[in-house]
């Protein structure tokens, strides 16, 4: 198969799609690698790297669309790229088709087949290609909460870890999953008293088991939202409902009800986010303020340490992207059920339900693709 992998546009984002070690094990494999030139640079890989790996450097990200079978991404297309996608051509990207409703049009009308990371699901429900980046967004989301929490960044000044003689700083993680685990794994190891919050008794009594003292475990419901964020000074958001929006936890009126200063994080923001004043911003411009409450919204957090975020992700994606060239997406999709739920979008026609409901779209089974 020939593979395309070009250099990310959104804004300051640093990642690419396949390392150099990802590219060996595709070639030697038979598949043809075209890397668009300087893509890896923000990830700490030259081009140098990627033709010793077997891969051919091409100029513009116009000549990687063109040639390519399949695209390896970072980031959802953005609106430059959309009139570069073929009929019958595969994306294998984070696509958060239920946020943002003119990219899903887009890849409609383009015929292309969307396979989204984020949807990829294993018999337990877990998501292996979105866990490396939610690893790195929850963690990140604690270091960029102590950060705007500094009084310079409009926060309460407050230090998280404390000091002797002072109470530590409170953290609310709204969600037990990857990114809440992740999260309060890193507030506790700073200090702080960290609240962490689910809908589900089972991953609250893991979550009570392997968290430190420091870490309450809570049902997550309106009362004792709307009862911890009085008194917290980061709270983060850290919701998924796979391939669907985000549901908002946190309301405007529930700005009021917080100390001016304190600093909400909303990891969930690229799925339409769960706290309903947020709205994607990016590193460049990380923050905005209403009610006097921090809002740190940056949809591509990962992008910020794009080095650990590349080789986490092609950790995970790679043993996919294999299965995927060497059968096919079609074969490969029937043979492993996990990623057959990758896919979103195919041939004009929504295959997943949740971004079907999101914009009221007609839905197609996916096994009339397959």
């Amino acid at each position: 198969m020939i593979i395309g992998v070009p250099k990310e546009i959104k804004t300051n984002e640093n990642r690419v799609a396949l390392t150099p070690a990802g590219a060996i094990e595709l070639s030697k494999r038979g598949h043809k690698i075209y890397v668009q030139s300087t893509a890896g640079v923000g990830s700490g890989f030259s081009d140098d790297d990627y033709r010793m790996a077997g891969a051919e450097i091409l100029s513009s990200i116009e000549e990687v669309y063109a040639i390519a079978e399949m695209i390896m991404k970072v980031k959802e297309p953005i609106e430059r790229e959309y009139k570069l996608i073929r009929k019958d051509q595969l994306v294998f990207t984070y696509f958060h088709f239920a946020s943002y409703e003119p990219l899903t049009h887009a890849m409609i009308e383009s015929g292309a087949v969307c396979l989204a990371y984020e949807t990829v699901e294993l018999p337990d429900r877990s998501l292996p290609l979105l866990v490396p980046m939610s690893e790195v967004a929850g963690r990140m989301a604690i270091q960029e909460g102590a950060k705007y929490l500094e009084k310079p960044m409009k926060g309460l000044g407050i230090l998280l870890g404390g000091v002797p003689g002072v109470a530590p700083g409170k953290v609310l993680v709204l969600g037990g999953g990857i990114v809440g685990t992740q999260a309060a794994k890193m507030a506790a190891g700073l200090g702080a008293q960290v609240s962490i919050l689910d809908v589900s008794l089972t991953r609250l009594r893991y979550l009570s088991d392997v968290m430190p003292p420091n870490v309450t475990t809570l049902y997550s419901n309106e009362y004792n939202i709307r009862k911890l964020i009085a008194t917290s000074d980061l709270i983060v958001g850290a919701v998924l409902i796979p391939g669907a929006k985000a549901p908002k936890l946190i309301t405007r009126d529930m700005l009021k009800e917080m100390r001016p200063g304190t600093v909400l994080v909303d990891v969930a923001v690229d799925q339409g986010g769960c706290i309903e004043t947020c709205s994607p911003t990016t590193h460049e411009d990380p923050v905005f303020i209403i009610d006097d409450i921090v809002h740190y919204c940056v949809a591509n957090m990962p992008g910020a340490v794009p080095y650990t975020s590349t080789i986490a992700l092609t950790n995970a994606t790679l043993p996919y992207a294999i299965q995927l060239a060497n059968k096919g997406w079609r074969q490969a999709c029937k043979d492993d059920n996990a990623l057959k739920l990758g896919l979103n979008v195919v041939g004009g026609k929504v295959v997943y339900r949740g971004v079907a409901d999101a914009f009221g779209l007609d839905y197609t089974e996916v096994g009339e693709v397959l």
